[in-house]
């Protein structure tokens, strides 16, 4: 039986682009189906009736919602590239600073966007990713999850977009060495050279969203 996997979403969302990185990395052919954020569509709102918002990804008729909570389940779905680690404690680790992005890197990233790059915001902002300059250089490999992209890296990939489409600057080189070249290295990743959202649909959307903060 051949799976039937749609992705409600929006193109350029960062959320959407984790799922979407995902299912790459799986190599698993999916419909897009592109959602009308301001007129969202009946299916979507079926399918994610709680938080009615992209993504949404359907598999076989059974929807899953939550962008993190896609990729796990992308991963325990699908054989090939692992997207967590397999120890127990590491994948705990992963599951740790995704969360602590999402938690933490990103409202603070916002707080800087709608204080129109406020001193103060940028400072907290840069305290929490100094925690991510941290990791990285405890890892001493070109990724988050070592030598290869895992949750971790896909839960961050959203950050150097930030910077470009709306014009802050946080990851300076010379205090956020070691994220800076995490970036290269994911932009330039062999597996995502033909599939991969390309960084201008991610900045596009960025503008949109938060243009008129």
């Amino acid at each position: 039986m051949t799976d039937e996997v749609k992705l409600y979403g929006f193109p350029g969302s960062p959320y959407v682009s984790r799922v979407t990185t995902a299912l790459t990395l799986k190599g698993i052919k999916y419909e897009f189906v592109a959602e009308d954020l301001s007129n969202k569509s009946a299916d979507l709102l079926k399918y994610n009736p709680v938080h009615k918002k992209v993504p949404g990804l359907v598999h076989n008729g059974k929807p899953i919602s939550e962008s993190l909570v896609i990729v796990e389940y992308i991963d325990d779905a699908w054989k090939g590239v692992p997207i967590l680690p397999e120890d127990a404690y590491e994948k705990a680790q992963a599951r740790f600073w995704a969360k602590f992005i999402d938690d933490k890197c990103t409202p603070a990233i916002f707080k800087v966007i709608t204080s129109h790059g406020e001193e103060q915001a940028v400072a907290e902002a840069q305290e929490q990713l100094q925690f991510l300059e941290n990791e990285l250089n405890v890892k001493g490999k070109k990724f988050f999850g070592g030598d290869n992209i895992n949750l971790v890296d896909i839960a961050a990939s959203w950050l150097g977009a930030a910077e470009e489409a709306l014009g802050i600057k946080l990851l300076t080189k010379d205090k956020f060495r070691k994220i800076t070249e995490w970036s290269g290295n994911y932009i330039n990743c062999q597996v995502f050279k033909n599939d991969l959202v390309p960084r201008e649909a991610v900045v596009a959307f960025l503008k949109r969203r938060f243009g008129n903060a």
